[in-house]
């Protein structure tokens, strides 16, 4: 076997390990125990007075050890007024009971590609779904007791505001009827960030001691799938150190485990795909920053230190909220605004160094062009030109190899049986021509982090749902719609759904495309005359054909483009270097049949 060949089943290999990797995705999750009924239908469940205390041994502020933190409560739903969200991005409301941020809309994204199809629901109130919701209170220290501080089910009065805008906040008040008077002012920007400013008012003769909280709490799982490649669950800062944990490994968490104490800054909260519901304390803020579940609830906290309520004062804390879009413009803004490393909130990946500003500059690109389709071809061609260089060594060192090819063959006559004769003279001939076998490797192992930080980039960004390219190709992070199956929408019936086991041999025309590029890069040589060989290249363009036919159509799109400009890139430099491929000849055979003559 030449070292031609080699380098083929090499990069054939190293190509199957990037598909089959990326290919595997984990099942859909179970449902959280204690959260469906006997149907299997998602109930919510609401607050019945439970008490969960840790032991905080080491806290921020050297409270002593066993110091309740916040309280998880679950008893049935209070009937209380709302008071309505209206902004520029978001819809809801905030219950009143409880003061709770429960029911918020997107108003920029649907759940599908119809236009009136239902906004994005990215918290939930007790009655709809199962619940997911941001909350914030106090912890009675000393001189209150835990029945004289708001619960979760506490019913404000509306002081201030009848609608939250960004231009008119809401205050909401409780009065403990022992001379505590509480107050919570929730103001909202533009975008998703809302500023929650908690105060008491101390009209009794004592001081009291009280410790401000926030939390973010969600009922049961969330009804997405779970992928490989993909982080769903609580996501946190904490002096710089990024943490992800999942859904699964929060009942597993020690009390160690899943408390952190932070020093300056840091957020906590849970991410989805495309959303998230982030507490972030203000910057420079001490907090504990907890991460755990109770009885099927997952939940984030935010505590910050005690605070000292001398009798006849007022003090107040202050914190933020981020429950939307992960947006990178926005969350970069964020982040310029003091949030620290907001931007990392979004799942880059192992190859966050390749995919930061592969994303950067395809988010440029479509600000130029205005299309995300046309933007990544334009990306490919950026990317495959500064990995030039490294090609154009390749392809000429194929070509001299291909110049080569009679003097080898003399060799292989010369050696017969003696292997090391036939490696010794081979190396010889190489060094004498200056061919380096192993540099057509090269631009394929670097090929392969930039295929999977695209994939990644595709996969996780916002950017990509629901973005159009041409014609039939309406969402970019959907595989391709059409189908050989009902010959792309001629005859009148449905194509298998994704999930069913047929959706593979639901070829679209994107995925037919990759596999005829593919081919026709294969017919710049001629076939190896080895008949395993020769078996494994024909049939390996139709296998990745049905690999890829259900990958997102922006990946499919970008390893079309790469096929034909390596094609191009490498049929030109053959040329240039005296070796013209006969590409018609290899499509009907001739040059399989001249090798195994």
């Amino acid at each position: 076997m030449d070292d031609q060949n080699k380098n083929l089943i090499l990069a054939t290999a190293l190509s199957f390990i990037v598909i089959l990797i990326w290919f595997v995705l984990f099942p859909p999750p179970e449902q959280a125990p204690g959260l469906t009924n006997a149907e299997g239908e998602v109930v919510a469940q609401d607050d019945t007075a439970l008490r969960d205390e840790m032991s905080p041994d080491g806290a921020i502020d050297g409270t002593a050890a066993g110091t309740p933190v916040a309280t998880l409560e679950q008893d049935a739903p209070v009937e209380a007024a709302r008071v309505a969200i209206e902004t520029p991005r978001l819809v809801g409301s905030i219950n009143t009971a409880g003061g709770r941020i429960d029911d918020l809309k997107l108003t920029a994204y649907h759940e599908t590609l119809d236009p009136d199809s239902p906004l994005v629901r990215l918290l939930s109130p007790g009655g709809e779904e199962a619940q997911y919701y941001a909350l914030h209170g106090w912890i009675a220290l000393s001189g209150a007791s835990a029945d004289e501080v708001p619960g979760d089910s506490t019913v404000w009065e509306i002081e201030e505001g009848e609608t939250l805008t960004p231009d008119s906040p809401v205050v909401l008040r409780w009065e403990n009827g022992a001379g505590l008077v509480f107050r919570k002012t929730i103001a909202v920007d533009d975008n998703y960030l809302f500023t929650v400013t908690q105060s008491v008012e101390n009209t009794t003769g004592d001081a009291v001691e009280l410790r401000p909280y926030g939390q973010v709490r969600r009922h049961g799982l969330p009804d997405s799938r779970q992928f490989f490649i993909l982080h769903e669950g609580v996501v946190r800062m904490a002096d710089g150190e990024l943490e992800e944990i999942d859904y699964d490994d929060l009942p597993d968490l020690t009390a160690e485990e899943s408390r952190i104490e932070v020093a300056e800054d840091g957020w906590v909260g849970f991410t989805d795909k495309y959303w998230m519901t982030t507490l972030v304390p203000a910057s420079g803020t001490p907090f504990r920053s907890v991460a755990r579940e109770v009885n099927g609830i997952y939940l984030t906290e935010s505590i910050y230190p005690p605070v000292a309520v001398a009798a006849g004062e007022t003090v107040s804390a202050e914190s933020h909220v981020f429950a939307g879009a992960k947006e990178w413009e926005t969350i970069r803004a964020y982040e310029a605004a003091g949030i620290d490393r907001f931007v990392d909130s979004i799942d880059w990946g192992w190859f966050f160094f390749l995919t930061k500003p592969i994303f950067a500059l395809l988010h440029w690109l479509n600000g130029v062009i205005g299309n995300m389709g046309w933007s990544i071809i334009v990306l490919t061609l950026i990317i495959k030109a500064v990995l030039f260089p490294l090609a154009y060594k390749s392809y000429a060192s194929m070509a001299k190899m291909k110049e080569l090819q009679p003097e080898m063959e003399k060799l292989k006559e010369r050696a017969g049986d003696d292997r090391q004769a036939l490696q010794k003279g081979m190396m010889e001939l190489y060094k004498t021509n200056k061919v380096n076998p192993a540099s057509g490797c090269l631009p394929i192992l670097l090929q392969i982090p930039i295929f999977f930080s695209l994939y990644k980039v595709i996969f996780v960004t916002l950017e990509l749902r629901h973005a159009p390219w041409i014609g039939w190709i309406r969402d970019l992070s959907a595989p391709d719609p059409s189908s050989i199956l009902n010959l792309f929408g001629l005859l009148p019936w449905d194509t298998p759904d994704p999930g069913s086991i047929f959706f593979i041999f639901s070829l679209g025309v994107l995925p037919i495309l990759l596999g005829i590029s593919m081919w026709l890069q294969q017919k710049l040589n001629p076939a190896p005359p080895d008949p395993t060989q020769r078996m494994i290249f024909a049939w390996m363009p139709w296998v990745f054909m049905f690999m890829l036919g259900s990958f997102a159509s922006g990946l499919v799109i970008y390893w079309i483009a790469n096929n034909m400009i390596t094609f191009t890139q490498q049929y030109l430099i053959m040329r240039s270097h005296g070796y013209k491929p006969d590409i018609l000849g290899n499509i009907r055979g001739k040059g399989a049949a001249a090798a195994k003559k």
